[in-house]
Formats: C-alpha cells, sequence, structure tokens
C-alpha cells in the first residue's frame, strides 16, 4: 500500500458510503485473523480485570490503607507517562506481532509469579508495586503495537469499525472479569485469581501465532533505528490539525472526565450514604452504558471531527447534570448514558487519529495518543481526588464535566476557523 497524502487518511482512499464493510456492527470479525486475535483478547482482557480486583483487595488486605492501593494504580499508569513515546517508536521499528508475543508472554509470567507468591502466602505489598510497575511497563510497548496491529489485520475500510469492537471487547471483560473475580475471591482467594489470568495469556499468544502474515496487510516497512524519531512523531503530530484535535480533546476529558472510580465511591459512600453495594451498582452502570456505546459505534460508517466534538460536550454537560442527581437510582440511570457518551467519543478520536496519520508514523502518534488517554490518570487522579475530599462528590463531578465541555468548546472553535473538517471513512 502507498502512503497517504498529507492529512488524508492511512493507507487508502475512503470506502464509499454504500461499502458493506462499515455498514454492519461485526464487519471486522469476517477477517480471519482479526477473529482470533479478538477472543483472544476477550479472554486475555476478563483474566487482567480478575487481576486488577484481586489486586487491589490483596493490596488493602495486607496495609488497610486506601491510599497504598492508590499508588499501585499510579504504578501501572507510571510507565506509561514516562516512556509512552517510546513504546510508539519501538511499534514502528519492529513487526507488531512480535511485540506482542513478547510482552504478552512476560505479562503471563509477572501473574503466574504473584500468583505463586500469593499463593504460599509469602507475599508482601513491596512484591505487588513491583508487578503492578512491571505490568505498566510492558503496557508502554503492548498499547501502540495493538493500536498499529489492527489496521495491518482489517484493513483500512474497517478500521473504525474494528476500534469500536476493540472497545466492545474490553467493556464486555470489565463486566465479566470483576464478576467472576469477587466469588472468587471470596471462596478461594486472591491467589487463584492471578493464576487465572496467567493461564488467560495463553489465549491471546495462541491467537497471535495462529495469525497468518500472509493476510495482514502493513500500510508501511518497520522503520529503521535513526536519531530523533520522537521529534520527528512529534512534529508529524504538530503539523497536522486533525491529528492535534483529538488528542488535545481527549487529554482534557480522559484526564479530567475519565475518573470514575474516584467520583463514584465519592457519591456511593459519601453522597448517597451506600457502601460496597451501591459502589458496585455505579460501576457496573457505567460499564452497561460503555458497552452500549461500543457497540453503537461499531454500526457508524464514518468518524468526523463534528461527532467528536459533539460528543464530547455530550459528555461533559451530562456529567456536569449528574451532580443535581437526588437519588441514587437516577445517578446510576445517568451514569448509563455517560458510559456510553464516553466510549462513543473515545472510539470517534482513536479512529480520527488512526486514520489522519502516515503508516510511517502510526506507532508514534499512537504512542502519543496512549500516553495522553492513559497517561493523565496520575495527573488527573489525585486532582480529582483533592477536589472530592475538600468540595465533595457533586462539586467534583461537576467540574470534570465543565472541564470537557470548555474543552469541546474551544477545540469546536479551532475546528471550525479550519479549511476544511469532513469525514473520514471507517468501519
Amino acid at each position: 500500500m502507498t502512503a497517504p497524502s498529507r492529512g488524508g487518511p492511512a493507507g487508502a482512499a475512503p470506502a464509499p458510503a454504500s461499502a458493506k464493510p462499515g455498514s454492519r456492527m461485526f464487519a471486522s470479525l469476517a477477517v480471519r485473523n482479526y477473529r482470533y486475535f479478538f477472543f483472544g483478547q476477550f479472554i486475555s482482557n476478563s483474566g487482567t480485570w480478575m487481576q486488577f480486583v484481586a489486586q487491589d483487595w490483596l493490596v488493602f488486605h495486607l496495609t488497610g490503607s486506601t491510599f497504598a492501593v492508590g499508588v499501585t494504580t499510579a504504578l501501572q499508569f507510571l510507565p506509561v507517562l514516562l516512556l509512552g513515546l517510546f513504546g510508539g517508536v519501538v511499534a514502528d521499528r519492529y513487526p507488531k506481532r512480535r511485540i506482542l508475543l513478547t510482552t504478552q508472554g512476560a505479562m503471563g509470567l509477572f501473574a503466574a509469579a504473584l500468583a505463586v507468591l500469593t499463593l504460599t502466602d509469602v507475599v508482601v505489598v513491596a512484591h505487588v508495586y513491583v508487578f503492578a510497575f512491571l505490568l505498566g511497563l510492558m503496557n508502554v510497548f503492548a498499547n501502540p503495537a495493538i493500536q498499529t496491529f489492527v489496521p495491518e489485520m482489517v484493513g483500512p475500510e474497517r478500521v473504525a469499525n474494528a476500534v469500536s469492537l476493540g472497545a466492545v471487547n474490553f467493556q464486555s471483560a470489565r463486566l465479566l472479569g470483576p464478576a467472576v473475580a469477587g466469588p472468587l475471591i471470596v471462596v478461594i482467594g486472591s491467589g487463584w485469581a492471578f493464576a487465572l489470568n496467567a493461564l488467560s495469556y495463553v489465549a491471546v499468544i495462541a491467537s497471535l501465532l495462529a495469525v497468518r502474515a500472509s493476510e495482514l496487510r502493513p500500510a508501511a516497512a518497520p522503520q529503521r533505528r535513526e536519531k530523533g524519531q520522537i521529534r520527528a512523531g512529534l512534529r508529524h503530530v504538530r503539523e497536522h490539525p486533525e491529528l492535534i484535535r483529538p488528542i488535545v480533546l481527549v487529554g482534557f476529558v480522559c484526564t479530567f472526565g475519565f475518573n470514575f472510580p474516584t467520583l463514584l465511591s465519592g457519591f456511593a459512600y459519601n453522597v448517597f450514604d451506600g457502601g460496597a453495594k451501591e459502589f458496585g451498582f455505579l460501576t457496573t452502570a457505567v460499564g452497561l452504558g460503555a458497552l452500549a456505546g461500543a457497540l453503537m459505534s461499531a454500526r457508524r460508517r464514518s468518524s468526523r471531527t463534528v461527532v467528536l466534538v459533539g460528543t464530547a460536550a455530550a459528555f461533559g454537560a451530562l456529567e456536569a447534570v449528574t451532580a443535581l442527581a437526588p437519588s441514587v437510582w437516577l445517578f446510576g440511570a445517568l451514569m448509563v448514558l455517560v458510559g456510553l457518551l464516553s466510549v462513543t467519543f473515545s472510539t470517534t478520536a482513536n479512529s480520527l487519529v488512526q486514520l489522519h496519520t502516515d503508516p510511517a508514523m502510526r506507532g508514534r502518534v499512537m504512542g502519543l495518543y496512549m500516553l495522553v488517554y492513559t497517561g493523565g490518570t496520575p495527573i488527573g487522579g489525585p486532582v480529582v481526588g483533592w477536589a472530592v475530599q475538600h468540595y465533595g462528590a457533586r462539586a467534583g463531578i461537576l467540574a470534570c464535566g465543565l472541564v470537557a465541555v470548555a474543552a469541546a468548546a474551544i477545540v469546536g472553535l479551532i475546528a471550525l476557523r479550519a479549511p476544511r473538517a469532513g469525514a473520514v471513512a471507517g468501519g
């Protein structure tokens, strides 16, 4: 495939509006390689969510400190914040499947080691900290590789659909993993949750080995090692407003608006005087909405800047409105819609960035995108937590929503002044 023109969709011309791949919700699953990868990822993602629940419970059990749980979460995201751009460079230099086989294998070994330490009753909180950091370090390289491997499997005409199905995968696992982990931890302990997560990596490794290299559609050859590759990637983004807009908007919305654990726990425990039951209900409400949003996004034929900005504004406005909810049931119902809009926004942003990026730069650009998408958590989490602690959960979620609305308004005005903000065909 030839490289696209500057600012155009990567890899090929837009598919016509009537193209069947873009009109079917599960179009990308018709591609054998992606189908194998999708189901392998689902099993692995479910195991990962099980580990997150077991890990947080283990840290709290060992220390009795919610701060220690927060440290564990921060350690998982810290490597992405520090090294995310370098992970994108690696994705551009080496075959994506090789990177994924290496990182997924390492993650499986880390989970197995933590399982052994826990089941033999020698685990201490420092062990959990170390493995949380190592998991984050592997994600530095795995995230850009996954993001850039998907277009190679499905082709440019199905990228948006595949991105949305990836969100379906993630949100489905987000519901299943904790649902299994909770009873499992109660009955037989956290160690077995870690062991099952280690076993789940067998599925994703098997799916990667089953991928047929002859059916992949790489849009660019692996890049040679050269000086200044990170700067070149940043310069590519700076020179293309159609990349800057979604990345900047994602930065503000995700850093502040996506702090659901902090906000929902504040409402469950302090506003509605509840406990774990209410927190679980609200978390499930967001997850169900996110799953619905992912399924709806998979039906869209194209990704547009106007959809991105409009969804960000609607998400922020609705999040701000939830501050007025008088009951846990109404708040939960509103959070279903918030979850739906959050995934619609993030899948649209991801698709726009994927399709507007030069294939030779895709790893570095997606490394920057994932840095902004997840790297803001160590920054936004403490800020939102401080606001909730000092001013209350209602004021905290109101401020988070207004930040998203303001960011959408600014980016929208900038986009209106641009010469052209057209549609990009997707899956």
